[in-house]
């Protein structure tokens, strides 16, 4: 697993801040976003193109992201040997791809430049992550992007795996990857009134939107015949992925289709609700996705969810767009690991239209060996994932 986010380079230590419930939102610059009416986000203090070299030039933040994250998984997985050739895919999801070059072309075009970057168009490329990756590590096998906006990363991850138990690959380098915090973008997410202007709080009674943030996480899957033939235990089993639209409205969630995918996974993944002991929520903070995902959690697991540990650590990372998906599932593959639920973090009260068990501001010691992790997107695309401990 790799991952690369507001807490730092590394998968350890995004898991380290959602366990200690240790927010990593920071002010904007106010000389680059000086008419922006909200001013936090989180953000990656990171010199991400110190860390990449010569790599980082071609390529937008974004894909600059993708790169670093998939280089720590490959590097634990031990797996570089073995990605070269046909037998691998890379799928990364991404929302918006080149936002930040989309951003220097049009200042530098308003300002009235004729020169601009030349490999401006390749940078812009949502599949521009993947096709870096694949470069990076001589892949030949299918490389494609996945854009359904925050279910991005999730369905990369899920159809990396389906892949897999096709016999169309032994391997797969899946995740997400999202660098869209520019003036004008987020000018687009003010107008639409779904940001915090002040603290995410999720299914907190007093949510009052969610909070953005950018990163990657990517996540190296191998067949279960791979691993046992190189003598390696698995950090777990990637056991369900379910995925259902709402085909109705693009930014109202409905929380039928949401179960259904939830549904869908734990059919997959041959389990029962009763078998889940955590889920790492969408929980984005909003009034209308927190409803709808406790509706659909309460529809999918019943009396279960009574004692089921839910939480939503979007307050800690923020709310990374494509890479959400494989962010949280990194950081709920860990919560397996180590049998810690992380917290979710500023609630401050019960909204009786979200009766669940939230694990609110503080994390706690809890024995489980399967979890959820979901991601619902604008466009009424659910996803769901299901991990389980991986056997001695």
């Amino acid at each position: 697993m790799g991952a690369i986010s507001a807490a730092g380079n590394g998968a350890q230590a995004l898991w380290r801040a959602a366990r200690d419930g240790s927010p990593c939102i920071s002010q904007l610059d106010e000389t680059r976003f000086p008419r922006a009416r909200i001013k936090h986000a989180a953000l990656i203090r990171e010199d991400i193109t110190q860390l990449l070299g010569d790599a980082a030039t071609k390529l937008d933040r974004f894909a600059q992201l993708a790169l670093l994250a998939a280089r720590e998984a490959v590097e634990q997985a031990d797996a570089e040997a073995r990605l070269a050739g046909m037998k691998t895919a890379v799928i990364v999801g991404s929302g918006l791809g080149g936002a930040e070059t989309i951003n220097r072309l049009t200042d530098a075009h308003s300002a009235g430049e004729v020169r601009v970057d030349p490999l401006t168009v390749p940078k812009v490329m949502a599949s521009a992550a993947a096709s870096a990756i694949a470069t990076r590590y001589g892949v030949h096998g299918p490389v494609f992007c996945i854009s359904s906006a925050c279910a991005s990363g999730s369905q990369a991850v899920g159809i990396g795996m389906q892949m897999i138990r096709s016999g169309a690959v032994d391997r797969a380098i899946v995740g997400g990857s999202e660098a869209l915090i520019t003036p004008a973008v987020l000018r687009g997410w003010e107008v639409m009134r779904v940001l915090t202007p002040d603290r995410n709080r999720p299914f907190s009674a007093d949510r009052n939107g969610m909070m953005l943030g950018e990163g990657a996480g990517i996540v190296v899957l191998e067949s279960a015949a791979l691993a046992k033939a190189q003598g390696k235990r698995p950090i777990a089993w990637l056991s369900g992925y379910g995925t259902a639209c709402d085909a109705g409205d693009l930014l109202k969630p409905d929380a039928q289709w949401a179960a259904e995918a939830m549904k869908r996974a734990l059919s997959d993944a041959a389990l029962k609700p009763a078998d889940v002991g955590y889920v790492n929520a969408h929980g984005t903070g909003t009034v209308l996705n927190d409803v709808a995902e406790a509706a659909a959690l309460g529809d999918t697991f019943g009396d279960h969810l009574d004692g089921l540990p839910v939480s939503s650590t979007k307050p800690v990372h923020g709310h990374t767009i494509a890479a959400a998906g494989a962010i949280e599932l990194i950081i709920t593959v860990n919560a397996l690991r180590e049998q810690f639920v992380p917290p979710t973090i500023n609630w401050t009260a019960e909204d009786p239209r979200c009766r669940m068990d939230v694990v609110a501001n503080t994390g706690r010691p809890h024995g489980f060996s399967a979890a959820m992790s979901n991601s619902f997107a604008f466009g009424g695309i659910n996803t769901s994932l299901l991990v389980e401990m991986a056997a001695e």
